[in-house]
């Protein structure tokens, strides 16, 4: 699906356009890759607006995540990419910086520098080619973030309100409030579980990471460890699945993020907990639950507190285009920066990377309540994968997740072969690890 938007402009105005963005005249036409997600509509309008300031033109190739994926990873490969910007999920980001494949973007222009404002999200802008690690510590910097893309735990204020309940911090908080809330009706909670590139496992990361559990974890001393069969992770799951059995989906693991989300918009849910898409839930021709929606960090337990997963997307410039592209490119980022274009892109009712924004007085408006509760989530964002074999490791995931919450292999047995796959990816890359303890 292709976005082109060559827009003509008076001359006089583009000048002033031009004087007022900070960004020079004339650049080239650029392409961006970029998946379609709950928060493109947002980025696209963010896109439009910053065509009629400039008067420059881009171009948004929109891709299912997957397909997006395949198609940086043939561009970055191609004598000459047909992107000239990649817009990188957190699951993915390390395998094109480990590659070699992003342009620093200071070699671009060495006066660039990611404005004070901006989240740097676990320092995932960075990578260390020396150390092979992601740093700002001696790393260069490879990208500008383009959403935060966490999950937040949405809820039905106005029933809360009917029924007197406080807004959960812990899971069996939320079990109870789900099981109050709960008619034949309306489901307690709806959780993502069908299988994908990164679907099911984003999802459980709140539940593992709350319980003490993980997937693949690096240690102090730079080496990894598998604990995706771990007890913290099986506890985490044992979570997901209690609620998905007593108060979630009859069909949990067939959910979509777009059936969750889908859920709430038509009051089919009490609960979820998903990536932000308040555009969605506050407009009359999508939603059934206009002003009803309301939002706070995801539960933690009494020993571990909330914890999201970093999902965010990155945007990157490719080595293989051409100087004026790669200086429209970093045009378009210096500009996506800018506090006028993060309202922008607020107001849209996509998620801003700017804390000022953030934390700004829109925060108090109605239509952006789901501000504070993204400030309150931040903090305690973790990246996910940090090593390039992450797409193989999310094949395994994704399958023996699913097969669990499914039903079709118990729960232990699937994190245990989760934990042979896992160790052999790894160790065929060449990585020093140990075998994993078996649950029993």
């Amino acid at each position: 699906m292709i976005y082109n938007r060559k827009l003509t402009r008076a001359l006089a105005a583009s000048v002033l356009a031009f004087a007022a963005s900070g960004v020079s005249a004339a650049e080239s036409p650029i392409t961006i890759v970029i998946n379609q997600s709950p928060w493109f509509p947002g980025f696209q309008a963010v896109v439009e607006k910053y065509e009629e300031d400039t008067g420059n033109t881009v171009e948004l190739d929109v891709n299912p995540f997957a397909g997006s994926l395949e198609k940086q990873r043939t561009a970055v490969r191609a004598d000459q990419s047909p992107y000239d910007v990649l817009i990188m999920n957190a699951g993915f980001f390390s395998e094109f910086y480990s590659g070699g494949f992003m342009q620093p973007l200071t070699d671009i222009d060495p006066a660039f520098s990611l404005s004070e404002d901006i989240y740097t999200f676990d320092d995932s802008v960075c990578w260390n080619a020396e150390d092979k690690k992601i740093s700002c510590d001696g790393g260069g910097l490879l990208s500008v973030p383009v959403n935060p893309n966490v999950l937040i735990l949405h809820y039905r204020q106005d029933l809360y309100e009917e029924a007197g309940l406080s807004v959960p911090t812990t899971w069996d908080e939320l079990y109870d409030n789900a099981k109050a809330l709960q008619t034949d009706a309306r489901y307690g909670i709806s959780q993502r579980g069908q299988r994908g590139t990164f679907d099911v496992t984003y999802d459980v990361f709140p539940y593992i990471w709350s319980h003490g559990g993980g997937i693949v974890d690096q240690q102090d001393d730079g080496s990894y460890r598998v604990t995706i069969n771990s007890p913290g992770t099986l506890a985490g799951m044992e979570t997901y699945l209690k609620l998905a059995a007593d108060v979630g989906h009859p069909s949990t693991a067939g959910q979509t993020q777009t059936n969750v989300i889908q859920n709430m918009a038509t009051g089919r849910a009490v609960h979820i907990n998903s990536v932000p898409a308040p555009g969605l839930f506050d407009d009359e021709s999508k939603s059934m639950v206009v002003g009803q929606v309301a939002y706070a960090p995801p539960p933690g337990t009494s020993e571990f507190p909330s914890a999201t997963p970093l999902g965010h997307w990155l945007a990157g410039v490719p080595k293989n285009i051409s100087d004026d592209h790669k200086q429209a490119a970093l045009a378009f980022l210096t500009w996506f920066q800018s506090d006028e274009a993060q309202r922008a892109y607020a107001e849209a009712g996509s998620m801003p990377v700017s804390r000022a924004v953030l934390e700004s007085d829109m925060a108090d408006q109605p239509e952006y309540r789901w501000m504070k509760a993204l400030a309150a989530a931040l903090p305690n964002a973790r990246l996910t994968f940090t090593f390039p074999e992450a797409t193989q490791v999310l094949a395994v995931t994704e399958l023996r997740f699913n097969q669990a919450i499914g039903g079709e292999m118990p729960l232990n047995q699937a994190l245990n072969t989760a934990a042979e796959e896992i160790t052999k990816v790894m160790q065929d890359a060449g990585y020093d690890l140990p075998a994993p303890e078996m649950l029993p």
